[in-house]
């Protein structure tokens, strides 16, 4: 652990604070943290306890209002006290008066602000004993929900404080804002400091045959490892983004009694969990595996697994990885309506049936999981071969009007029927025509486009040239429904989204126009993040994507001719694959 000190340059009373916190920080060697005095952002290196199942961070030690602080101090340590919240509740309701403490609670969103915030004084001095109202302004960043959802925000963000003078010297906040009656206020740089962005995994609530990752930022405390956290929070709920789509495998009451490491990781659980049933077994362990090794915990260790102290499953570093199997990494690729296999270095045969041929009038190919369908829309609908010799273009939906066909991992197809404003989806094991799927808030949207991604649960969904949001198939007896939506992205005036795709389960790659050129993004649909995709090497306009995990492909327009790119794994460059005479790059789902 490593203790900070302010800059020579703070007045004495800063300097008295923070000796305080100092003071304190030395009870806590030790704990295998960062301590820093809460009197402003400071820039710090992280430190760690070596602990594998934990990661290194900073605690926040909070100071109580000072007989000599000014209004500005005051504010400025309410809202230190309110990021070192979690580690230490007793010294924020210090800052505040009876009145106040009495209608504030912490249990609420948290909004981050941007980490030069501004505290604006009383325009003019009020009468003593006046209550003085001061204002607190910066630029919003995020806000992080009650369900650990990490929401992207924007714009400036202001609001009105008023603080009242107490005997003896000091300040005390008489009214907080409405938006802080109920948690916390923070800084970008607390969050970065305290927080650390998670991977849960549940279940696919349809199949049970996948995992399917819930994003969400985590509180990190001394006084339990990161590994702990991780699971307390998986026996919980997912967030509102997965309500209703995805399930798990932990029985309503479970607990986590203990998690300890040695040369093993042991976890052990109390709780109604079948001991008998091996599915329960290969489920739960799975959710325990990728939950804690996608977010870099007890990676190449074996992971035991008790029920009340007697031993229940044992998970090997090198188990089978079919959670997160999506279908063949093969790609595809369109020459003059017949459908080519992507060899390594390029082209390559075309594949068996009539979908190899060329033809006329056909658009916007999707492969099924397994790749043995694919479907393609027309100007009457939407139309299925299958790619054997024997298979037959076959049309499977009517309509003048619907969006590119998308494949689901459960072999069904869907589109959306803009004439109808209807939401449709066809089994083939059916035996019945596209049946409709409720999803009351599209009703009125102008969509133009569906993406099903390779979990089976997200829906990226295009609505007008300019927005993208994010959907989730929800429901089970009573059928599927599209609901649970999220604003991804939009873009302003004179800008146009071209295209989207899927990379992997939770990023979505965004393509968009504007008289500039064109920029390409990949999001990451649980939190927002936004990473750049350089096109300064792709010299012509691209016009659609494909991707698969790392594998990124382009359908350039090259005037008379289509090529097709591919973006190298440096992620900074691109190569081309198909000189001429390709397009509608493609790989199975997504």
């Amino acid at each position: 652990m490593t203790r900070t000190r302010r800059p020579a340059s703070v007045t004495r009373a800063w300097r008295l604070a923070s000796a305080v916190a100092i003071v304190a920080a030395m009870a806590l060697a030790g704990s295998g943290c960062t301590v820093i005095p809460v009197t402003g952002p400071l820039n710090v290196n992280e430190t760690g306890s070596n602990d594998p199942l934990s990661k290194p961070f900073q605690r926040m030690i909070a100071i109580p209002p000072q007989r000599t602080w000014g209004l500005e101090q005051t504010l400025r340590g309410l809202q230190a006290a309110m990021a070192a919240y979690a580690d230490d509740p007793t010294v924020l309701p210090q800052y505040l008066t009876p009145e106040a403490r009495a209608k504030w609670n912490a249990s609420g969103p948290v909004t981050v602000l941007e980490d030069d915030f501004e505290v604006v004084p009383p325009a003019a001095r009020e009468e003593p004993g006046a209550a003085q109202k001061v204002t607190l302004k910066g630029r919003w960043v995020a806000r992080i929900n009650e369900d650990d959802s990490y929401v992207p925000t924007g714009g400036p963000w202001e609001a009105p404080f008023e603080l009242v003078q107490v005997q003896g010297g000091g300040y005390r906040v008489k009214s907080l804002p409405n938006e802080l009656l109920h948690g916390l206020l923070l800084t970008h740089a607390d969050v970065a400091r305290a927080y650390r962005a998670t991977n849960l995994y549940y279940l696919n609530g349809n199949t049970r045959d996948r995992l399917v990752v819930d994003r969400v930022r985590l509180r990190l405390k001394p006084t339990e490892t990161y590994a702990h956290a991780i699971l307390q929070r998986l026996l919980k709920n997912p967030t509102g983004a997965l309500q209703g789509a995805v399930t798990t495998s932990f029985p309503p009451g479970t607990k986590i009694l203990s998690i300890r490491s040695d040369e093993r990781v042991v976890i052990n659980l109390s709780g109604p969990i079948d001991t008998l049933d091996p599915s329960t077994e290969a489920l739960l362990k799975a959710q325990i595996r990728y939950s804690l090794n996608k977010n870099e915990i007890a990676k190449g260790r074996v992971i035991e697994i008790q029920v009340d102290g007697e031993p229940y499953s044992v998970d090997p570093p090198n188990s089978d990885d079919q959670w997160l199997d999506d279908s063949s990494d093969t790609a595809y690729y369109v020459t003059k309506g017949a459908v080519h296999y992507m060899g390594k270095d390029g082209p390559s045969v075309a594949v068996p049936g009539p979908a190899g041929e060329p033809r006329e009038g056909y658009s916007g190919y999707a492969l099924s999981k397994d790749g043995t369908q694919i479907a393609a829309k027309t100007s009457t609908g939407i139309s299925v071969a299958g790619l054997t010799a024997q298979g037959h273009w076959q049309e499977v939906i009517q309509g003048a009007k619907l969006t590119l066909p998308t494949w689901h991992r459960d072999g069904s197809l869907w589109t959306y029927d803009q004439e109808n404003a209807v939401l449709l989806r066809y089994d083939p094991s059916s035996g019945k025509g596209p049946q409709r799927v409720a999803a009351p808030k599209l009703t009125g949207l102008d969509v133009t486009r569906l993406r099903i991604a390779r979990d089976g649960v997200r829906v990226a969904v295009m609505t007008g040239e300019n927005t993208v949001q994010i959907g989730a198939l929800t429901g089970e007896a009573a059928g599927p429904m599209l609901g649970n939506f999220q604003l991804l992205t939009t873009t302003t005036a004179g800008n146009k989204i071209l295209d989207v795709a899927w990379s992997d389960d939770e990023h979505l790659l965004v393509l968009v126009g504007s008289k500039a050129g064109q920029t390409l993004n990949e999001i990451n649909v649980g939190d927002g993040e936004v990473a750049g995709v350089p096109l300064n090497d792709v010299n012509d306009p691209v016009t659609s994507l494909a991707a698969m995990d790392d594998r990124v492909l382009a359908e350039a327009d090259a005037g008379p001719s289509t090529k097709i790119y591919e973006l190298n794994q440096d992620r900074q460059s691109w190569t081309v694959k198909i000189e001429s005479d390709a397009g509608s790059p493609l790989f199975p789902l997504g």
